[in-house]
């Protein structure tokens, strides 16, 4: 599968290895070197967007003519100071993504982890692969993120249509404020699934 990364940070950067140890070709840009149209362009299964959420809408409308019918997943989290939610009275990043670019086929995927967890090979913890949520509309694409998932040695989940990924979004920032914030074992707030129905 050819991969596009739209972004140079760490993100990109360990998302972007781990698919080329799967076997992938991985072309990353970015505005400041000016080859960001390329990593979108013609060509490519899936682009991935891993830049700053304050310049995701701009990036992406910018894009909005090659990204036609494009894979695109969105990694980010409009977290701001406080770890406040930024799009708490509106629509979710994804959403926005998507209104920038209406003819890609936006993804939410990637955003509940430190790019320090997606260096593992493979992310397992207790011997439990980690999963990943996931949130879009398209099938297709979601197969194929599916499958960049299963890669990565995790488990994908479905998490609902794109009107859902709000939700992941708030639970990045949620998760974030007790790990950074609070110095907390975020994974102790979920009860084992046999407890978790009542």
């Amino acid at each position: 599968m050819r991969i596009g990364i739209l972004g140079r940070g760490g993100m990109a950067d360990a998302l972007g290895e781990q698919w080329k140890r799967a076997g992938h070709d991985v072309l990353a840009g970015s505005r400041s070197r000016g080859d960001v149209r390329a990593a979108a362009g013609h060509g490519t299964d899936a682009v991935l967007l891993a830049v700053p959420y304050a310049a995701v809408v701009e990036v992406v409308a910018g894009l909005a003519d090659v990204l036609r019918g494009r894979v695109l997943i969105d990694c980010t989290n409009p977290v701001g100071p406080d770890f406040g939610l930024l799009t708490a009275s509106g629509p979710a990043a994804a959403e926005r993504i998507a209104s920038a670019a209406p003819t890609a086929r936006v993804v939410k995927a990637f955003n509940l982890c430190h790019e320090s967890v997606w260096r593992l090979t493979p992310p397992v913890f207790a011997g439990r692969p980690l999963a990943v949520p996931l949130c879009g509309d398209d099938e297709d694409a979601l197969t194929v993120v599916r499958r960049l998932v299963r890669d990565l040695g995790c488990e994908p989940l479905h998490a609902g249509g794109l009107d859902r990924s709000g939700l992941l979004e708030a639970t990045a920032a949620l998760l974030i404020r007790l790990w950074v914030g609070e110095g907390a074992d975020a994974q102790a707030i979920a009860p084992p699934l046999e407890f978790a129905a009542g």
